[in-house]
């Protein structure tokens, strides 16, 4: 009972002092502006149309974008369900990294596809002799939908086709032999059965969606920023840090109530469904059209993953053809520039802090799941949401609540790389919780109890029984937290001292410089943590405990 008990209090005291009094003591300088509690800020952002309109823009750019999402993740998450094929491993780890890429990255993808001087004007311009690029999307919502959808996507794939994968074919066989057409069969049988995994990876990327940062700082421009970027600026630029905190909490309430719903959505994808192992479920035998349909989904993935394919090859494009010009000038001090860090400082870096990213958020991750594991069925999707409660706020607003939180002795934080471990940690653990909970579900409790009748120890049953079992899980959870460090960009700009500079922030700070020399470092420096990030998706792929998991 005392382990339970430390298990429990470790997550909670975690979640207390860096997640609850940062927010605590956002809304409290936006309170008390001065000698007392003053609601002036809240006022003057729910009363101004320029901050109602960041509020509304940010919803209904999330709804559009999770629309498009579901149309592109839909068709791949059912390939991925019920066929087999080479190179099916491969090509699923390589949907997943998209969502693991900082959106900086992202942003780079998009505007080296379609930029004015992206790949495809460049194509079509040299093909039909147009003047001026044909393609004109920059700093339009159009490529802020494409880019959320694309960033997304993964969750509806990972989320859907895990659940699709186990559904029980006989209740289709059925409907078949009452002479239901396939069409008829899919939208009164299979349909409602995916429909809370579908809700679930839903509001999962609504909410992804509804804090984008990177995507719109870049892509979008000042006309189309979300409360995200709206919080950002009142930060960095206005220095309006009682504004910034009201817009924040405004930004909270509604991704918490988003996170509720999702909690729920996953509670209904455990109890509904009657899943079968996925070796009964895949279809072995193809028809013509099942084949051209394969063909044709596995080539919109292809699709769907060229940003970071023509990232990888205009990073090599120089003047002279192909080449490791703009990689080897990363290492050149050109500007003479008294903050300039080499490629490998700001690699090790971001190695070293997502290394202990990872340590800390695997050992809060894992605790908490264990407790949703051992939860009754009323409470645990109430106690999900809880602790998954750090995915659905922004870091530009976690970031703004360290400086408000740490900034004075005892705890002066703010000039220490430990804020920003402590930053990606409470952003990464959840994406632990996400893997380990669905082994730690399916452990017998036959095992346990066995094990404590022959005589063995708490110690000696967790070793023996839980490890083995956990193990994939574990190490998908540490590849995850590992990745969402590397990629995080939100927080570290407003926290990251130029000494401690990561990739993602090298990035936004190379594209923020004039200059075709500085666009193909940052092009550089993203393929370099593209490729970082990616190195452990493959084995990702032979490590999921039954293909499930959140993720």
């Amino acid at each position: 009972m005392t382990a339970r008990r430390l298990l429990m209090l470790g997550p909670i005291l975690y979640l207390s002092a860096f997640f609850f009094y940062p927010l605590l003591t956002i809304l409290a300088r936006s309170l008390n502006t001065g000698d007392s509690l003053d609601i002036t800020p809240f006022i003057s952002i729910l009363g101004d149309s320029y901050y109602l309109g960041r509020v509304w823009f940010t919803i209904w750019q999330a709804t559009v974008s999770t629309v498009v999402t579901l149309l592109l993740g839909l068709p791949i998450a059912y390939i991925f369900a019920r066929h087999e094929f080479r190179g099916k491993t491969i090509l699923r780890a390589a949907s997943t990294v998209p969502f693991i890429m900082p959106t900086i990255v992202v942003a780079m993808g998009f505007i080296s596809l379609l930029g004015p001087q992206g790949a495809l004007n460049s194509l079509l311009m040299d093909l039909f002799g147009f003047e001026n690029p044909p393609i004109r999307i920059s700093n339009t919502l159009t490529i802020i939908f494409m880019a959320h959808a694309f960033y997304n996507y993964a969750i509806v794939v990972r989320v859907v086709s895990a659940f699709w994968a186990n559904l029980n074919p006989r209740l289709e066989e059925t409907a078949a032999v009452l002479g239901a057409s396939k069409l008829n069969t899919f939208i009164t049988i299979t349909l409602p059965l995916l429909f809370p995994s579908i809700i679930s990876s839903a509001i999962l990327a609504f909410t992804f969606s509804f804090t984008s940062f990177g995507v719109v700082l870049v892509l979008g421009g000042p006309q189309f920023a979300t409360m995200e970027v709206a919080t950002y600026e009142l930060t960095a630029k206005l220095f309006r840090l009682e504004l910034a905190g009201a817009l924040a909490i405004i930004q909270l309430f509604f991704t918490y109530v988003f996170l509720l719903l999702y909690a729920r959505a996953q509670d209904n994808i455990a109890v509904r469904s009657d899943l079968v192992p996925r070796e009964f479920t895949r279809i072995s035998k193809r028809s013509a059209r099942q084949r051209v349909g394969l063909i044709l989904t596995i080539l919109m993935l292809i699709t769907i993953l060229s940003p970071l394919l023509i990232l990888i090859e205009r990073s090599l494009t120089s003047v002279n053809g192909y080449s490791l010009h703009h990689f080897r000038s990363l290492f050149v001090n050109a500007d003479d520039s008294y903050f300039y860090l080499t490629p490998i400082a700001i690699i090790t870096n971001s190695v070293r802090f997502a290394a202990m990213t990872t340590g800390i958020a695997l050992l809060v991750g894992t605790s908490a799941a264990y407790l949703l594991a051992k939860s009754s069925n009323r409470s645990s999707w109430f106690q999900d949401a809880f602790y998954m409660m750090p995915l659905g706020v922004s870091a530009v607003v976690m970031g703004l609540g360290y400086l408000l939180a740490f900034n004075r002795p005892p705890v002066d934080l703010r000039g220490s790389w430990l804020i920003l471990i402590i930053a990606h940690s409470l952003i990464a653990y959840p994406f632990v919780i996400r893997s380990v909970l669905p082994a730690l579900r399916a452990v017998p409790t036959q095992l346990q109890e066995s094990a404590a009748v022959l005589g063995a120890s708490p110690t000696k049953t967790f070793i023996h029984i839980y490890l083995p079992i956990l193990t994939p899980g574990l190490i998908v959870g540490a590849t995850f937290a590992f990745a969402v460090s590397m990629g995080e960009f939100g927080a570290s700009l407003l926290l990251v001292r130029p000494q401690f500079t990561t990739m993602p922030v090298a990035i936004f700070r190379l594209l923020g410089q004039p200059g075709a020399s500085n666009f193909g470092q940052a092009l550089a420096m993203s393929s370099l943590l593209m490729m970082i990030v990616a190195a452990g998706f493959i084995a990702i792929e032979r490590l999921r405990y039954r293909n499930s998991g959140g993720f």
